[in-house]
């Protein structure tokens, strides 16, 4: 089953405007209003790798396959939560069924609400539900939603992003970033979204930056099989060996794991490939206990 990120927060912090960012095809129904989205909603994301375009160029492959993580999002939590206030007892499972969170606080005015925005505040407010909603000792260790991996993201107004800083009371994984602001990009031209950008003294867009802090907040790693006409990358977790990695590919493949024949992405793209590694005595054969590292190129050796 794919590995899942739950975005999280209170009504109008921006979730499904980030979700539908980060999804850009697959789009969540957003209006201005609380829970309006009651089911979760589930999109995937591909994971943004210049590793793997550096290899397609190296071997001028046509075709890319990047790694993906999936993103659910899940309507805003209220305080009371735990106790069902705002549906919460339904939106509390959907928390506890995904690997890690991603909480959204809101940085911007809400017109909605009469509340100051306050990101500390309002992040405090749901780990306070989540935390009540942990003391039941019938919850497993795996479903408790306080012990999850969390990324805070504050959700600012785009006129105030590139000045930011991260507020006191948020923990130290806390990215700023604009979810209207990555919604009005993805409407426009490259040319004209490089402009607006640098109006707004930013060299970029934030949504690579969230998605691989994502990818990080999973303890993934990847690593990249060829074929003649495609590249592939592989997300798998750290400390992952040889077998185990090879049935990431297909279930049969651990099964018929023989060795492992090892180039790393640096000699990799140095050497030009796979047979100026080989020459230059950079590709490793590799057995079972062999623990898969971080852009490992890999070639599987199975049984028949």
């Amino acid at each position: 089953m794919p590995l899942q990120i739950g975005i999280i927060g209170k009504p109008n912090a921006g979730k499904s405007t980030l979700f539908n960012a980060l999804v850009q095809r697959y789009q969540a129904k957003v209006a201005p209003y609380p829970f309006t989205t009651i089911d979760p909603n589930v999109g995937v994301v591909e994971v943004p790798d210049p590793r793997l375009n550096r290899i397609a160029e190296t071997l001028k492959l046509p075709k890319k396959i990047p790694a993906t993580i999936e993103f659910v999002d899940i309507a805003g939590l209220v305080k009371g939560a735990h106790t069902g206030e705002g549906l919460g007892n339904q939106f509390l499972s959907h928390i506890r069924g995904v690997d890690a969170i991603m909480h959204i606080v809101r940085g911007f005015a809400d017109p909605t609400s009469k509340e100051t925005p306050d990101p500390s505040t309002a992040y405090q407010t749901i780990r306070d539900e989540l935390k009540a909603a942990d003391e039941s000792k019938d919850i497993p260790p795996e479903q408790k939603l306080t012990t999850k991996p969390e990324l805070v993201v504050i959700n600012l107004p785009e006129s105030e992003v590139a000045d930011a800083k991260v507020p006191l009371g948020l923990p130290p994984r806390s990215l700023i970033m604009s979810a209207k602001l990555e919604s009005d990009l993805i409407e426009l031209p490259e040319p004209e979204r490089v402009d607006y950008l640098k109006t707004l003294n930013l060299s970029e867009s934030l949504l690579p930056r969230v998605i691989q802090a994502a990818y990080d907040l999973l303890s993934l790693i990847t690593f990249y099989t060829l074929l003649p006409n495609q590249v592939q990358a592989w997300p798998i977790p750290k400390d992952t060996k040889a077998p185990l990695a090879a049935g990431k590919i297909h279930t049969d493949f651990q099964a018929h794991f023989i060795k492992a024949e090892v180039i790393s992405f640096d000699d990799f793209v140095a050497k030009g490939g796979e047979q100026g590694a080989k020459q230059a005595g950079k590709m490793g054969i590799e057995g079972k206990n062999y623990v898969v590292k971080d852009g490992d190129v890999i070639y599987f050796r199975l049984t028949p």
